[in-house]
């Protein structure tokens, strides 16, 4: 078995297949590296593409987070306008006749609440450990260009 299929879901697995890929290109038709900078970019794209796959549903977290106090919000407001619409057909202006249907609409900013700050933390979280994911694609490149410096250097 090779090591880097036991390895596969790593984004970094797929960093070296790019490397990799172009390092072998470059030694069958030359017979050695020509070309680093050809190697990084390869390497950058891997780790572009490894980017953009693992950042591919965050934006949903990140709608959640922003959007969902506004619907509480929203339904809130909805909310009281119906309850002062029924103080004012009922024509009683108690606290009593207002208050259930004001503590009815505080629930839909809450609900909005509860949806929106989980959404926000692991929005946060994910986005911290993207971007430690993508440091270490990108040490992962320059130690991949060392050792092709190393081992192919002139």
């Amino acid at each position: 078995m090779v090591a880097s299929e036991q390895f596969r879901p790593s984004p970094l697995v797929a960093v070296f297949d790019y490397g990799y890929q172009e390092l072998s290109r470059q030694v069958k038709s030359r017979g050695s590296v020509g070309n680093r900078d050809a190697i990084s970019r390869s390497l950058q794209l891997g780790a572009n593409e490894q980017m953009s796959r693992l950042e591919h549903n965050l934006n949903w977290l990140a709608t959640t987070a922003s959007v969902c106090p506004f619907i509480g919000l929203l339904g809130t407001v909805i909310g009281i306008i119906r309850a002062f619409q029924h103080l004012g057909s009922a024509g009683s202006t108690s606290l009593s006749a207002v208050g259930p249907g004001i503590a009815d609409a505080l629930i839909a900013t809450a609900v909005g609440l509860f949806a929106a700050i989980p959404a926000a933390i692991f929005y946060n979280h994910f986005g911290y450990v993207l971007k430690e994911m993508g440091a270490s694609m990108d040490d992962f490149s320059l130690e991949f260009l060392n050792l092709v410096e190393r081992s192919f250097g002139d």
